[in-house]
Formats: C-alpha cells, sequence, structure tokens
C-alpha cells in the first residue's frame, strides 16, 4: 500500500507520537489531516515543531474526540485513519477516572463509527503496554492477560475491545498496535526519560518514583515506522501487535545510565507524591514483539544509548519549554 497520493487523518497529531507520525507520512508523500484538541490558543501542540515546509503541507482540524458528530465530519474523506489521540497519563487518570474513561472509550467509539460511516480503508488504533499490567510472563506476547491496574489502563483495555468488536461485528479493517514505552525528542516531561534528564541537566537531584520499576523502551522513531509498516501490510486486519524493543531496564538504573552519560554530579532519590498505588503499579513491561517483525518486518533499530543521547541533545536545545522539578502529571 503506497501512501504517496493518499489522504490521510491522524487523530492525536498534537502530541509527541502523533507529531512524529504526521512529519513521517508527509515525507511518504500522504495528504494529511491532522486532528488536534481545540484549545483557545490555537494551539497545535508539538506539530509546532515540525519544519515550516512540512507544517504548511498538512490539513489542522481541531476538535474533541467525545464530539461524535467533529469526528464523523474529519474522516470524512479519508481513506486511512491513525487514531492515537487519548488522555494518556495514569496518575491524571487517578485524579479524574471519568474523563479518561470518556476520551478514550467513548472517543474510539465516535473514531470507530466514523470510518464505518465512511468506509475507510483500514483504521490503526493506539493501544498501550499499561493494559497488559505487571508482566505475568516475560517477555510479553500478545496473547497476555489484560489486567486494569489504573483507570488510564481499563480505558485503554475498553477501546481496545471496542475495536475488536468492529472488525468482528462489521469487518471494519482496523489493525491495533501495542508500543511499549515511546521515547525522544519532543516529548512532555510528564514522561519518565525527559523527567529525568531535565532534572539531571538543571538541579542536583533527579526525583522519581518507583526505582525497581522496569520498563521496555522503544525510541520514536521506531515507533513511527511500526505504525507506517502495520498501515501498509494485507491480509493483517483483525490483528494486534505489539512494538518495543524487546529489552527491559530499571527506572532507577535508567536515571543512572542519564547522570553517567551527562557526566553530572546529582543524587537519585524517591518522591513519595510521585508512587502509583501499591497495587495499580507496573511493575515489569518486557516485548515480544515478534509478531510485528514476521507480519511486516518491523524491528527496532535505535539503540537506547543513541536514542538518549538524540534525546538529551534535543531537550538541550529546548531546556526553556520544560518546567524541570515539577511533577507534571
Amino acid at each position: 500500500m503506497n501512501l504517496r497520493g493518499r489522504k490521510v487523518l491522524v487523530t492525536g497529531a498534537g502530541g509527541f507520537i502523533g507529531s512524529h507520525l504526521v512529519e513521517a507520512l508527509v515525507g511518504e508523500g500522504a495528504s494529511v489531516r491532522a486532528f488536534v484538541h481545540y484549545n483557545s490558543r490555537n494551539d497545535p501542540g508539538m506539530l509546532s515543531h515540525l519544519p515550516g515546509e512540512v507544517f504548511d503541507e498538512i490539513e489542522v482540524v481541531a476538535g474533541d474526540l467525545r464530539d461524535q458528530s467533529a469526528v464523523n465530519e474529519v474522516v470524512n474523506g479519508c481513506e486511512l485513519v491513525f487514531h492515537l489521540g487519548a488522555l494518556i497519563s495514569i496518575p491524571y487518570s487517578y485524579r479524574n477516572p471519568y474523563e479518561v474513561a470518556e476520551t478514550n472509550m467513548m472517543g474510539t467509539l465516535n473514531v470507530l463509527q466514523a470510518c464505518r460511516n465512511h468506509d475507510i480503508g483500514r483504521l490503526i488504533h493506539t493501544s498501550s503496554s499499561e493494559v497488559y499490567g505487571t508482566a505475568q510472563k516475560v517477555p510479553i506476547d500478545e496473547d497476555h492477560p489484560l489486567q486494569g491496574q489504573s483507570p488510564y489502563s481499563a480505558s485503554k483495555i475498553g477501546a481496545d475491545k471496542l475495536a475488536e468488536s468492529f472488525n468482528r461485528a462489521y469487518e471494519l479493517p482496523v489493525v491495533t498496535l501495542r508500543p511499549f514505552n515511546t521515547y525522544g525528542p519532543r516529548q512532555s516531561d510528564r514522561a519518565v526519560i525527559p523527567t529525568i534528564i531535565t532534572q539531571a541537566l538543571t538541579q542536583g537531584k533527579i526525583e522519581l518514583g518507583n526505582l525497581d520499576a522496569k520498563r521496555d523502551f522503544t525510541f520514536i522513531s521506531d515507533t513511527v515506522d511500526g505504525f507506517i509498516k502495520a498501515s501498509s501490510q494485507e491480509g493483517i486486519d483483525g490483528e494486534v501487535f505489539n512494538i518495543g524493543s524487546g529489552e527491559e531496564i530499571g527506572i532507577g538504573s535508567l536515571a543512572e545510565k542519564v547522570v553517567q552519560m551527562l557526566e553530572a554530579e546529582v543524587i537519585i532519590q524517591v518522591d513519595p507524591s510521585r508512587l502509583r498505588p501499591e497495587r495499580s503499579e507496573v511493575g515489569l513491561l518486557e516485548a515480544d514483539s515478534s509478531k510485528a517483525q514476521k507480519a511486516f518486518g518491523w524491528k527496532p533499530e535505535i539503540t537506547l544509548d543513541d536514542g538518549l543521547e538524540l534525546t538529551i541533545e534535543w531537550i538541550r536545545e529546548h531546556l526553556d519549554e520544560y518546567q524541570s522539578g515539577t511533577y507534571r502529571f
């Protein structure tokens, strides 16, 4: 499936992964419509970091996933939809579970209905490794049980099941991708790697939550490559695919690695306010992405060390955009 000249929609286009995906799709020659969450500042989010010549090529539409008519309108005329729009903060989901559930589940339902109404060629639905909860077996393959250990993860499980149901009930051509912890340039300091880097660059201590939790980190260009490849592969409708490096690292060890790379003199300590409720904490995530490799040839290319170097370089150049030391949930 050649993307050149095809009309493509990206929901959540103003986010970290969404903005990189939009840039890559423009590079592939697609005609991209970018759906961003409305705000009174007319702020397109991370799309503002795109090169001017790329930004000028995209059609930016503001709205809300919870607005059925807005979603139906923005899908109209598109051949391919990448659905990344969601509220993704786990700590925020503890405080506002209703909003998170409504956005992530009903927003997804609106996208599914619109894609069905307009006979979309394929919908790429974005899941999350958080739906697995703490690993019961490693590495985690797509048959691993789903566990709602936070309101956020429960909302994503619900969204995934809605996508599955539309494929089974209506034969909607939908493919679900489950990225593990994506990181890289443009990511906000809500996420752990920018949190570590910004604190290490600006203060004498790094405050984090659970230092023993282990995660599987994938560089942004690899995650985006998974989306592009999945959109183009025939015969995979209805399937779910993990997108992860297959290597885990503890958060404490990750922080130590960043400190060494920066040659910084800082201490690493636990901030109790950043800890998740004990039974909600996901202790271990490690991906088995062999299914994606077999189905459409995806595998990660960027090592953690190389990806961290690229991320550090970008954050150094944009440090004024970060609020180091402030807990952003």
